[in-house]
Protein backbone atom coordinates (compact mmCIF):
# COMPACT_ATOMS: atom_id res chain seq x y z
CA UNK A 1 0.00 0.00 0.00
CA UNK A 2 2.71 1.84 1.41
CA UNK A 3 4.72 2.18 -2.60
CA UNK A 4 1.48 2.61 -4.45
CA UNK A 5 0.86 5.44 -2.51
CA UNK A 6 4.89 6.94 -2.98
CA UNK A 7 4.47 5.98 -6.37
CA UNK A 8 1.42 8.33 -6.80
CA UNK A 9 3.00 10.79 -5.11
CA UNK A 10 5.56 10.48 -7.63
CA UNK A 11 3.37 10.41 -10.65
CA UNK A 12 0.48 12.82 -9.27
CA UNK A 13 3.19 15.93 -9.36
CA UNK A 14 5.67 18.52 -10.76
CA UNK A 15 7.97 18.13 -7.57
CA UNK A 16 8.67 16.98 -4.28
CA UNK A 17 7.73 19.19 -2.00
CA UNK A 18 10.20 18.97 0.97
CA UNK A 19 9.66 20.43 4.62
CA UNK A 20 12.93 20.33 6.43
CA UNK A 21 13.03 20.75 10.72
CA UNK A 22 15.95 21.91 11.36
CA UNK A 23 18.78 24.05 10.24
CA UNK A 24 22.03 23.64 12.37
CA UNK A 25 24.96 21.49 10.86
CA UNK A 26 23.30 18.71 9.76
CA UNK A 27 20.20 20.48 8.42
CA UNK A 28 22.62 22.84 6.54
CA UNK A 29 24.40 19.70 5.37
CA UNK A 30 20.89 18.16 3.90
CA UNK A 31 19.83 21.57 2.27
CA UNK A 32 23.51 21.94 0.67
CA UNK A 33 22.87 18.20 -1.08
CA UNK A 34 19.15 19.14 -1.86
CA UNK A 35 20.54 22.17 -3.67
CA UNK A 36 23.79 20.86 -4.95
CA UNK A 37 22.69 17.18 -6.58
CA UNK A 38 19.43 18.13 -7.61
CA UNK A 39 19.83 17.13 -10.82
CA UNK A 40 21.11 13.73 -9.51
CA UNK A 41 18.09 13.16 -7.73
CA UNK A 42 15.88 14.67 -10.34
CA UNK A 43 17.23 11.88 -12.66
CA UNK A 44 16.88 8.99 -9.92
CA UNK A 45 13.32 9.96 -9.10
CA UNK A 46 12.01 11.35 -12.20
CA UNK A 47 10.96 14.59 -10.49
CA UNK A 48 12.45 17.23 -8.84
CA UNK A 49 13.14 17.35 -4.85
CA UNK A 50 11.98 21.02 -4.06
CA UNK A 51 12.82 22.51 -0.21
CA UNK A 52 9.95 24.47 0.23
CA UNK A 53 9.59 25.02 3.77
CA UNK A 54 12.61 24.76 7.21
CA UNK A 55 11.84 25.14 10.09
CA UNK A 56 14.05 27.04 12.45
CA UNK A 57 13.52 28.58 16.05
CA UNK A 58 14.94 32.03 14.79
CA UNK A 59 14.15 33.14 11.33
CA UNK A 60 16.37 36.30 11.60
CA UNK A 61 19.75 34.38 12.65
CA UNK A 62 22.48 34.44 10.60
CA UNK A 63 23.66 31.21 9.24
CA UNK A 64 26.77 29.59 7.84
CA UNK A 65 24.48 27.88 4.85
CA UNK A 66 21.71 30.50 3.06
CA UNK A 67 18.59 29.58 2.55
CA UNK A 68 15.77 31.68 0.90
CA UNK A 69 14.38 34.19 4.03
CA UNK A 70 11.20 33.27 2.76
CA UNK A 71 11.60 29.65 3.35
CA UNK A 72 12.52 30.07 6.76
CA UNK A 73 9.68 29.74 9.30
CA UNK A 74 9.10 29.39 13.67
CA UNK A 75 5.84 27.74 13.04
CA UNK A 76 5.51 24.32 12.14
CA UNK A 77 2.05 24.36 11.40
CA UNK A 78 3.92 25.84 8.27
CA UNK A 79 5.31 22.49 7.51
CA UNK A 80 2.80 20.29 8.75
CA UNK A 81 -0.48 22.07 7.15
CA UNK A 82 1.02 22.73 3.82
CA UNK A 83 -0.61 20.35 0.92
CA UNK A 84 2.54 20.78 -1.69
CA UNK A 85 4.88 19.57 1.57
CA UNK A 86 4.73 15.92 1.25
CA UNK A 87 8.06 15.01 3.03
CA UNK A 88 9.28 16.10 6.10
CA UNK A 89 12.74 15.50 7.13
CA UNK A 90 13.42 16.16 10.66
CA UNK A 91 16.83 16.70 11.61
CA UNK A 92 16.29 18.85 14.98
CA UNK A 93 17.69 16.33 17.52
CA UNK A 94 16.73 16.37 20.81
CA UNK A 95 12.81 14.57 22.36
CA UNK A 96 10.83 17.66 21.90
CA UNK A 97 9.75 19.40 20.25
CA UNK A 98 11.21 16.58 17.73
CA UNK A 99 8.58 13.95 18.94
CA UNK A 100 5.54 15.86 18.99
CA UNK A 101 6.20 17.27 15.37
CA UNK A 102 6.84 14.01 13.90
CA UNK A 103 3.95 12.62 15.25
CA UNK A 104 1.99 15.16 13.39
CA UNK A 105 3.68 15.06 10.30
CA UNK A 106 2.65 11.42 10.59
CA UNK A 107 -0.94 12.02 11.44
CA UNK A 108 -1.45 14.91 8.27
CA UNK A 109 0.12 11.63 5.80
CA UNK A 110 3.41 13.06 5.41
CA UNK A 111 6.35 10.83 4.51
CA UNK A 112 8.82 10.74 6.70
CA UNK A 113 13.02 10.76 7.56
CA UNK A 114 14.61 11.37 10.54
CA UNK A 115 18.30 10.92 12.28
CA UNK A 116 16.35 11.77 15.45
CA UNK A 117 18.41 8.89 17.79
CA UNK A 118 16.40 10.16 21.14
CA UNK A 119 13.10 9.83 19.71
CA UNK A 120 13.50 6.80 17.98
CA UNK A 121 14.57 5.23 21.00
CA UNK A 122 11.90 6.12 23.09
CA UNK A 123 8.94 6.45 20.92
CA UNK A 124 10.34 4.65 17.58
CA UNK A 125 7.40 1.84 18.27
CA UNK A 126 5.05 4.42 18.55
CA UNK A 127 5.70 6.38 15.40
CA UNK A 128 6.61 3.32 13.27
CA UNK A 129 2.66 1.86 13.92
CA UNK A 130 1.27 5.55 13.24
CA UNK A 131 3.48 5.07 10.07
CA UNK A 132 1.81 1.62 9.17
CA UNK A 133 -1.76 3.18 10.36
CA UNK A 134 -1.84 5.89 7.80
CA UNK A 135 0.36 4.27 4.79
CA UNK A 136 3.10 6.57 4.90
CA UNK A 137 6.85 5.72 5.05
CA UNK A 138 8.87 6.77 8.62
CA UNK A 139 12.44 6.14 7.51
CA UNK A 140 15.08 6.17 10.06
CA UNK A 141 17.98 4.45 9.26
CA UNK A 142 20.33 8.08 9.93
CA UNK A 143 19.30 7.32 13.46
CA UNK A 144 20.53 4.30 13.77
CA UNK A 145 24.23 2.98 13.45
CA UNK A 146 25.57 6.56 12.13
CA UNK A 147 24.06 5.97 8.82
CA UNK A 148 25.37 2.51 8.36
CA UNK A 149 22.48 0.98 5.90
CA UNK A 150 20.81 -1.80 8.44
CA UNK A 151 17.17 -1.21 8.30
CA UNK A 152 16.50 -1.63 5.10
CA UNK A 153 18.45 -4.71 4.28
CA UNK A 154 16.55 -6.56 6.70
CA UNK A 155 13.60 -4.81 5.65
CA UNK A 156 14.07 -5.69 1.80
CA UNK A 157 16.83 -8.65 1.79
CA UNK A 158 15.33 -10.42 4.89
CA UNK A 159 11.54 -10.23 3.97
CA UNK A 160 11.11 -14.15 3.55
CA UNK A 161 12.23 -14.23 7.18
CA UNK A 162 9.90 -14.18 10.54
CA UNK A 163 12.10 -11.08 12.14
CA UNK A 164 10.44 -10.21 15.28
CA UNK A 165 12.79 -7.97 16.38
CA UNK A 166 16.64 -6.54 16.84
CA UNK A 167 18.17 -5.56 20.14
CA UNK A 168 21.79 -4.04 19.30
CA UNK A 169 23.77 -0.83 20.49
CA UNK A 170 25.81 0.16 16.46
CA UNK A 171 27.55 3.49 16.29
CA UNK A 172 29.11 4.79 13.87
CA UNK A 173 32.47 4.04 15.03
CA UNK A 174 31.72 0.19 14.94
CA UNK A 175 33.56 -1.90 12.82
Amino acid sequence: MRRRRAAAMVSDRRAIGIGLMGLGVVGSGVARILQEKADVYARQIGLPLELRRVLVRDTGKKRAFDVAPELLTSDPRDLLDDPEIELIIEVMGGEQPAYSYLRDALNANKFVVTANKEVMAKHGGELIMLAREHHVDLLYEASVGGGIPIIAPLKRDLLANDIIGVTAIINGTTN
